[in-house]
């Protein structure tokens, strides 16, 4: 017997890809790729510090594929590394 929650769950997330290959970091979870590409900037000077930062090779968009209890995160495609300049000109004109 199967329960399923929702019939097609849409998950998306923002995960930072560094330069060394040792590791990935989540940056931003959410149920719309608009909504992160609207949040995981701020999310990326939340979350990592400074160090962190400089080795983000890249941030890469991902979906969520198949059953909520089996299924796999699947690239869909890269975003911009944000730098400091561009978070601080999105804050003031918001």
């Amino acid at each position: 017997m199967f329960y399923h929650t929702e019939a097609k769950p849409q998950c998306w997330r923002a995960v930072a890809i560094f330069d060394d290959g040792r590791y990935d970091q989540l940056l931003y979870l959410n149920r719309a790729s608009a909504q992160i590409r609207a949040g995981y900037r701020t999310a990326f000077f939340e979350v990592l510090d400074e160090e962190e930062r400089s080795h983000v090779k890249t941030i890469a968009l991902q979906r969520w594929n198949g059953a909520p209890d089996s299924g796999r995160w699947m690239h869909q495609t890269n975003l911009t590394v944000p730098v400091p300049a561009q978070t601080e000109q999105l804050a003031l004109s918001a």
